[in-house]
C-alpha cells in the first residue's frame, strides 16, 4: 500500500515536500498534484518506476514522456531550443503547457519518442509540484493521470488512491487542481502547433 500525504495547496508544508522527495530518490513512483491535473511521477533516470508508469497508462512505444522542470534553465539543458522558440516558451511559463522539442544528450534514450527523438518538457504553475522541484533540484519524470480507456483525467485523489494504492508508493493529496491535461505544443513544427488543447489557452505561435 502507497503513503497518503495531505499537503497545503499553497503553502506546502516542507517535512512532507522532503519526505516526498526522498521517496523520489529511493526510486519510488508518486502521485503529486500540477496546475492542470494529477500526475505521475519519478527520478528522471530510473527505469523501473518509468516502467510502472508505463503499466499504469498503458502507454505504446511511441508515447511522449514529458520532464517536469523547475525553470527555463532547466528546459535548456534537456532541449534543443532556438530563439524563437524559447521566447515562446518564455511567454508561456509556468503554465499548464506540455512543449515538446528535440531532445539533447541528456536525456536517456529511452524516455525520446524513438522516431522523433523528441521530450515533451513543460514548467508547472503549482506551489506543490514547485516545492518538489526545488528540493529535489532535477525535472521530475511525469505523466498525467489518465486511465486506460478514459479521455478525461484523474482529479479526485481519494479515488486516485482506490485505484492506485497498489501501484504507486506515494500520493498527495494537494486539493483541487483541475480536470484539464496540459495544452500540447509541437515545438519542431514551423510555426509551432498544437497537438492537443488543453487548459493552456490558445496562442499566436
Amino acid at each position: 500500500m502507497s503513503q497518503f500525504f495531505t499537503i497545503h495547496p499553497t503553502d506546502p508544508q516542507q517535512r512532507f515536500i522532503n519526505q516526498a522527495v526522498k521517496v523520489i530518490r529511493d526510486g519510488g513512483l508518486i502521485v503529486y498534484p500540477t496546475d492542470s491535473c494529477y500526475a505521475l511521477g519519478c527520478q528522471i533516470g530510473n527505469k523501473t518506476a518509468m516502467e510502472r508508469m508505463s503499466r499504469i497508462r498503458q502507454t505504446d512505444k511511441n508515447h511522449n514522456f514529458t520532464l517536469v522542470c523547475s525553470d527555463l534553465a532547466e528546459i535548456a539543458t534537456y532541449a534543443k531550443v532556438e530563439n524563437g522558440a524559447f521566447r515562446l516558451i518564455k511567454s508561456l511559463t509556468p503554465g499548464a503547457y506540455t512543449f515538446i522539442l528535440k531532445a539533447t544528450h541528456e536525456v536517456p534514450r529511452r524516455l525520446q519518442n524513438p522516431k522523433r527523438k523528441t521530450i515533451g518538457l513543460r514548467v508547472p504553475d503549482h506551489p506543490i509540484a514547485q516545492a518538489i522541484l526545488e528540493s529535489l533540484a532535477e525535472p521530475l519524470m511525469s505523466s498525467t493521470i489518465i486511465m486506460p480507456g478514459k479521455e478525461m483525467p484523474e482529479t479526485d485523489p481519494n479515488i486516485i488512491n482506490d485505484l492506485l494504492s497498489k501501484h504507486v508508493d506515494l500520493i498527495i493529496d494537494g486539493g483541487h487542481c483541475g480536470i484539464e491535461p496540459t495544452t500540447i505544443v509541437d515545438m519542431i513544427t514551423e510555426p509551432p502547433q498544437i497537438m492537443r488543447q488543453g487548459k493552456g489557452a490558445a496562442f499566436n505561435g
